[in-house]
């Protein structure tokens, strides 16, 4: 062998020794790593290990051992029942994903509706209503109240009655004619002249109106003390 070739060959080999040297150095610098790890990792679980006996300390008087395995117990007796949940969550969830554009628009037109109710003033209206029914509050007392409400159906009788279209008709057309009249155009009348009018027919049914009218009250007065 000649002296060319044994050096070819010896400068192989520290090539070699060379790469082995450097994958032991990366195999030693993991190793190290690894060690480092590991001993954080110890005082990380020792943290929290102290810090789960400390904090369980204050649960110790509520729960017992047998607890922990029962609660195991159920939730593997119930885990088709909890993947049912979870499923349905989910659904929820795609849901409302699918439900924002009409959220949104829902949203922006109840706005549009609030601001159109606003111009109108509805909500200057309902300001006021609250203003009419605080001063009914402080103007009335319970006992007031309490009559109202015995009273209650007999005063939405009387309304019903009132809103009848005769009785509107016959309301309207007296209030019709009290308008019509000018108390100071009135006609003086002496007693001859009203004793001459009270004979009219206009007047006789009038007063005949007017007696059957308070005859039929003290009709139904007495009716309703029996």
């Amino acid at each position: 062998m000649t002296n060319q070739n044994l050096e070819l060959q010896l400068h192989s080999i520290d090539k070699k020794l060379d790469l082995i040297s450097e994958e032991l150095a990366v195999v030693r610098r993991q190793r190290e790593e690894l060690n480092e790890l590991k001993q954080d990792l110890t005082v990380i679980a020792k943290d929290v290990f102290n810090t789960a006996i400390v904090e369980l300390e204050d649960i110790a008087p509520f729960v017992q051992t047998g607890d922990f395995l029962h609660l195991l117990k159920k939730i593997l007796q119930n885990t088709r029942n909890i993947t049912n949940v979870m499923t349905q969550f989910e659904s929820a969830l795609d849901f409302f994903e699918d439900a924002k554009p009409i959220s949104k628009e829902l949203f922006n037109t109840t706005l549009e509706k609030l601001d159109e109710f606003d111009q109108k003033g509805y909500f200057q209206f309902i300001k006021e209503l609250m203003n009419v029914a605080d001063r009914v509050v402080e103007h009335f007392s319970e006992e007031n109240v309490k009559m109202l409400g015995d009273n209650v159906i007999t005063i939405l009788e009387t309304v019903k009655r009132l809103t009848q279209p005769d009785m509107l008709a016959a309301l309207n057309n007296a209030v019709s004619i009290y308008q019509s009249l000018d108390p100071k155009d009135a006609p003086q009348y002496s007693i001859w002249k009203v004793m001459r009018e009270l004979n009219t027919p206009e007047m006789k049914k009038g007063i005949g109106f007017v007696i059957t009218f308070l005859k039929k009250i003290t009709e139904e007065k007495r009716i309703k003390n029996k």
